[in-house]
């Protein structure tokens, strides 16, 4: 054991407390789950509640949330679908890095739609956002379809079941752990 995995959870949704909010702690739980035996410590950062503070420079509290982010063993990413991509609320948040400043991170990207129509979102937008950063993102992200909010248990768990094999590795590797136990 090498200590407390520490999943941060960042969410670009410009209205507070929101369903995608809910999508990303579901994850974010199902990734506990696939890690049995490693305790872990949640950082949720509802960007909805710094959105007036995003274009400050400096900014302490932004900063700090920038850094626990970067220290996080695993980053679960998650916004809306706005024109096809993720929000510019999230945009500006991830913008505060520089190159390579999310650089070993395990991170999850998730968006939520009203329908299929933007789905693949999550692959051609928002994991390269993560990639460029320096992230490692080995599984497929999950998209969301909204009016299937009521499965979200279910739509979560199969993707932790469908991507354990390529996520838990990842997360051992990032906490040092070689072995299952």
């Amino acid at each position: 054991m090498c200590g407390t995995v520490k999943i941060a959870v960042v969410v670009g949704n410009p209205k507070p407390a929101s369903r995608t909010l809910r999508v990303a702690e579901s994850v974010a739980d199902v990734i506990e789950k696939l890690l049995p035996g490693e305790p872990a410590e949640r950082q949720i950062i509802d960007l909805a509640d710094y959105s007036s503070r995003l274009f400050e420079w400096p900014e302490p509290t932004l900063a700090e949330l920038n850094d626990a982010v970067a220290a996080s063993d695993v980053l679960v990413v998650a916004s809306p679908t706005y024109k096809a991509t993720y929000t510019g609320l999230l945009k500006a948040f991830l913008d505060r890095y520089p190159s390579n400043g999310l650089g070993g991170v395990v991170a999850v990207p998730v968006m939520t739609g009203a329908a299929d129509t933007h789905a693949m979102a999550t692959e051609v937008n928002l994991r390269p956002l993560l990639v460029e950063l320096g992230a490692t993102v080995p599984t497929r992200g999950l998209y969301l379809v909204m009016p299937r909010i009521a499965e979200l248990d279910q739509i979560t768990a199969e993707w932790g079941e469908a991507n354990a094999a390529s996520l838990v590795p990842a997360v051992r590797a990032r906490l040092g752990v070689t072995s299952h136990g």
